[in-house]
């Protein structure tokens, strides 16, 4: 498994709080799964925090289910993701899924309030959004590292393991 690191022009030097997530790519008939806020536009890889003494295949299932509605079954992990920002890290580990039935969609409050919804898109629409990453250096700090992360995500399950998932 590979192991990127991201470094934001912000970062501190010094960590003082890690987050750690699992996020899965669902891939379906040449379309991706994606989380979907329509109030801000934003996209993503669904995916969330590892919460206390759930593994990580625990983690994938609950937050698919959670996000889209759908019940996946996890692969091995093939990708982390360390960014640092400020004085934080975040983890992201990356997984491939495969849909096995539908699950009970259950939104925090947050992601009801930017209208959160799952999405089918093509595999070149997406990396054309999540590549867009640079357009939001001067105005989104947030999306940019997200898209950044997502993209790099991206390009990683193409060249290692598109086959695999």
């Amino acid at each position: 498994m590979k192991t990127v690191k991201i470094v934001g022009d912000n970062f501190s030097g010094q960590v003082r709080k890690t987050r750690t997530a699992c996020r899965v790519i669902v891939v379906k008939d040449g379309a991706m799964l994606l989380s979907y806020e329509t109030k801000t536009g934003v996209w993503m890889i669904p995916g969330g925090g590892l919460e206390d003494g759930e593994s990580d295949a625990e983690c994938c299932v609950r937050e698919v289910s959670e996000e889209t509605g759908f019940l996946i079954r996890p692969s091995a992990c093939f990708l982390t993701i360390e960014e640092l920002y400020e004085d934080r890290k975040w983890v992201n580990r990356y997984f491939c899924g495969e849909i096995v039935g539908e699950g009970t969609k259950r939104l925090t409050e947050a992601e009801k309030a930017v209208g959160m919804e799952p999405r089918w898109l093509p595999i070149p629409e997406i990396k054309e959004i999540f590549g867009g990453y640079r357009s939001y250096a001067d105005t989104d700090e947030m999306r940019r590292g997200m898209y950044l992360r997502e993209y790099t995500a991206l390009c990683e399950w193409e060249t290692i393991c598109k086959r695999e998932c």
